[in-house]
């Protein structure tokens, strides 16, 4: 089997809170979007697809999950310091600022409106 593409769907309450956020701060773009779904594109990474909760194209068992527990991580060449001081500026509340763990990534956090945790991560040189 050969993958043409990688896309992460996230179930959120508000598709529309999620789909501004992602298109105003992140650079995504709207392939194709209707009542309670958004699909968004970005060339340098994933797809990603979003759901309102408790919509019929899913499964019973899944439609009132919410996308939680999860991080979404994005890992930059460089311009890590750069990307949180416009987020900053932007007015996104930085949910963890930048840090450097002692294995060698930078990393910080924003949440979207709907909770979902966005990372940012640069690795340092060896």
């Amino acid at each position: 089997m050969q993958f043409t593409a990688s896309t992460v769907s996230l179930t959120v309450a508000d598709v529309t809170a999620s789909e501004k956020f992602l298109t105003t701060h992140l650079g995504y773009t709207v392939q194709a979007s209707a009542d309670g779904f958004a699909s968004l594109t970005r060339p340098d990474a994933m797809d990603i697809v979003l759901l309102a909760v408790g919509i019929e194209v899913l499964p019973a068992d899944q439609r009132d999950r919410h996308a939680a527990g999860l991080i979404l991580a994005f890992t930059v060449a460089e311009g890590l310091q750069d990307e949180e001081t416009r987020l900053r500026e932007a007015g996104v509340p930085i949910t963890m600022p930048l840090r450097e763990e002692p294995w060698g990534e930078r990393l910080f956090q924003v949440t979207d409106p709907n909770g979902v945790i966005v990372q940012f991560v640069e690795w340092a040189a060896a």
